[in-house]
């Protein structure tokens, strides 16, 4: 027979250490299953864990590095009995109650795990162009998050990659520190909204270079320049850069709950206003799985912290 728990939480990062931490101090003896480190889309640690100096989270007025700021969460959440597990969750099921669970194999007969609540918190990972240099240089002058990183490049010259609302809106963050911010985009024409093209267009830090893509990023122990190519001529040269964001979206990690749970048209998982609540009673979401708007640790934290309670109110609801 399955392990019976209170609640298993799927996925780390802050959402998911934080929702150990407050359940467990709770005494809901809580299930982390935490991802593996070969995934690429269930980072255990969460997008931190690929990150070097986080300046923006409340406590630390020095900084700290993502990977240690992660160490410290998932400490606190075994101090209060968390039990953590190093895994990939493969398949669940969340069409009844006690919910099922697969670790390893997604057709074995029985799942691995039964719960009684699921607290999501798979994440989002980050669009990335697919070059070789972007897993060196990630954290080392290639970001995907400007209000988490602008801040180390004031006066630099910045590249920023895409064409949607959401690389205009890191290009503009970024005027505020940058000496220069160069857009590339690959088309001639952009896919923002209209205002946020307005806004772009005027501001005289930012210069655009159209038909054209990134074939490389250079540097070894930190960026240095973008190599471009037009599309169109195949010319190629070297641009100097001392940082590069990339912008071309993000996706949420939400392929275990295809056909399970509602999601928004962009992939989100759909929660009720104001709480950590899905369409599923018993279900909870939290952190970048659910959040397309602000995608910061700290707000992901805070609903890691929604979730939990949530989930143990709904505990004490249905008399456990």
């Amino acid at each position: 027979m399955p392990d019976l728990r209170n609640v298993v939480i799927i996925g780390s990062g802050p959402a998911g250490l934080t929702a150990a931490i407050y359940s467990a101090r709770a005494d809901l003896e809580p299930l982390m299953i935490e991802g593996e480190p070969s995934s690429t889309s269930d980072q255990p640690g969460g997008q931190l864990m690929l990150t070097t100096e986080v300046e923006n989270f409340p406590g630390f007025p020095d900084g700290i590095m993502g990977p240690e700021l992660m160490g410290s969460f998932r400490d606190q959440a075994l101090r209060f009995g968390a039990e953590i597990q190093t895994a990939k969750v493969s398949r669940v099921d969340l069409s009844e109650r006690p919910f099922k669970v697969w670790v390893g194999d997604p057709d074995a007969a029985e799942p691995t795990y039964l719960a009684r609540t699921v607290i999501v918190a798979t994440g989002a990972s980050a669009l990335m162009l697919g070059l070789e240099s972007e897993r060196r240089l990630l954290g080392h002058g290639l970001s995907t998050c400007a209000t988490c990183d602008g801040f180390f490049f004031r006066n630099q010259d910045i590249v920023v990659v895409g064409g949607g609302d959401s690389a205009l809106e890191e290009a503009m963050f970024l005027t505020r520190f940058g000496k220069s911010v160069t857009v590339v985009h690959r088309r001639k024409e952009l896919r923002a909204s209209k205002i946020m093209q307005d806004r772009a267009f005027a501001n005289d830090k930012i210069t655009f270079l159209w038909d054209t893509v990134v074939d490389d990023i250079i540097g070894e122990d930190r960026v240095e320049a973008v190599r471009l190519r037009n599309v169109l001529t195949d010319e190629v040269v070297d641009r100097p850069a001392a940082g590069v964001f990339v912008a071309i979206g993000h996706r949420p990690n939400t392929d275990l709950f295809v056909g399970q749970l509602p999601l928004k048209e962009n992939g989100y998982l759909l929660t009720q206003d104001g709480t950590s609540r899905t369409a599923v009673e018993g279900v909870f979401a939290c952190g970048d799985v659910q959040d397309d708007w602000y995608r910061q640790a700290i707000t992901a934290a805070g609903s890691g912290c929604m979730a939990a309670i949530d989930a143990e109110r709904w505990l004490e609801s249905q008399g456990h």
